[in-house]
């Protein structure tokens, strides 16, 4: 069975490159023809995106927003205009609750199924087989995609109907990004009384304040590394799907709406393409002071 990959960028290289080391026949997309000439290389054909949706059974996305996500199935010569009925469409990208729903709408209406099934793990996840998947959808299609969710995960939950998946991510995004956010502001607050923050870290990274997200981020802070796992221009895009869901539904979201704000400072101030542990920038301008282990400090 051919399956199709649309979308090769930090997390969708390392993921489709995981998909043909388990053996899968593989056609990808992707407007970077770099990107593309480095999948290739590893065994995938190229095609278009009409090419795909006739030749292949199983598409996966894993693009940056629920606009492209329409546009390559919708749009003109898009997937939708060649799939055969039977194929499952499987969007991995983070996207709205409403733009999911819309797309399993729109191929139910032609016999494809669809599942939504965003990821959290970063590009480390993505690079070591390691993500958790959320997915929405119906537990039949959830079930004929289990085997491309063993390969690219350690974990694969079936959260509900279509568009529950897109709602996990949302969650998960809240989460993780407002907990950068306080673990930024504790470690200026540390640097700034003159402590250690390398060793502020140490002492507190295994009691309750610990968490893989402190794991991950606090080194990089610490090392001034904000070369991207995940951009900070992703992850304002997610919390801004997050604000529009949640007004939406009216729910207010006063943490997530603030550090919407943090992020459009850091994009002003030329940090937006940084990894979100850079979110710490912003803290480190209010207090003028820098966060980084003593060794980084005397380079």
């Amino acid at each position: 069975m051919k399956t199709g990959f649309i979308g090769l960028g930090i997390m969708g290289r390392p993921m489709a490159k995981n998909l043909l080391k388990a053996g899968m026949d593989l056609m990808v997309a992707d407007l970077n023809k770099d990107a593309v000439a480095e999948v290739t290389a590893y065994g995938a054909t190229e095609g278009t995106y009409a090419e795909i949706g006739a030749q292949c059974e199983r598409i996966i996305l894993m693009v940056p927003s629920g606009a492209i996500s329409k546009s390559i199935l919708f749009g003109q010569d898009g997937v939708a205009s060649t799939i055969q009925k039977g194929s499952i469409v499987c969007d991995m990208s983070s996207v709205t609750p409403g733009e999911s729903r819309e797309c399993y709408e729109q191929l139910k209406s032609i016999g494809v199924d669809f599942l939504d099934a965003p990821v959290s793990g970063g590009e480390p996840g993505a690079v070591n087989a390691t993500l958790a998947i959320m997915a929405g959808g119906e537990p039949e299609v959830f079930e004929k995609m289990q085997p491309y969710f063993s390969i690219l995960g350690s974990s694969a939950l079936l959260i509900g109907g279509p568009g529950s998946g897109s709602v996990t991510k949302l969650a998960n995004q809240i989460i993780v990004n407002n907990t950068i956010a306080a673990i930024s502001e504790a470690f200026v607050l540390a640097a700034k009384a003159g402590a250690d923050p390398e060793k502020v870290y140490q002492a507190i990274r295994g009691g309750l304040a610990g968490s893989t997200v402190l794991d991950m981020k606090a080194p990089k802070i610490l090392s001034r590394d904000f070369t991207p796992g995940g951009t900070l221009v992703i992850n304002q895009k997610d919390m801004k799907n997050v604000l529009n869901a949640a007004h939406e539904l009216d729910v207010p979201v006063p943490y997530s709406a603030q550090l919407y704000e943090i992020m459009q400072y850091l994009k002003v101030h030329g940090h937006i393409r940084d990894d979100h542990s850079g979110i710490v920038q912003y803290f480190e301008d209010l207090a003028d002071v820098t966060v980084c282990s003593p060794e980084k400090y005397k380079e």
